[in-house]
């Protein structure tokens, strides 16, 4: 089993906050590898064509952002940059 989880967060999706689970947009699966690397390439592409900045972590983690989207936090009171994250995993490392 292969998961591809899309978050949209205040953060990079390697960060993997208490709660970031709240901020899953969609959790797809796949039963095989080849279905799960095509639906991940095609992802990745759709992502890097709309945004303007990308960054990666152990080859499972991707986040994607342009400059001007953010948001304003009051806690910090500034604006916070908004990350559009893919985490890409093999069943044995859903845990």
């Amino acid at each position: 089993m292969y998961t591809i989880i899309y978050m949209k967060a205040d953060y990079e999706p390697w960060w993997k906050f208490e709660g970031w689970e709240t901020f899953i947009q969609t959790n797809e699966t796949f039963e095989t590898e080849e279905q799960f690397e095509s639906a991940l390439q095609r992802k990745l592409h759709h992502f890097r064509l709309t945004y303007d900045n990308e960054a990666t972590k152990e080859g499972k983690f991707w986040a994607f952002w342009s400059e001007d989207e953010s948001v304003f936090c009051e806690a910090c009171d500034d604006d916070v940059q908004i990350y559009h994250g893919i985490i890409a995993l093999k069943s044995d490392e859903l845990k």
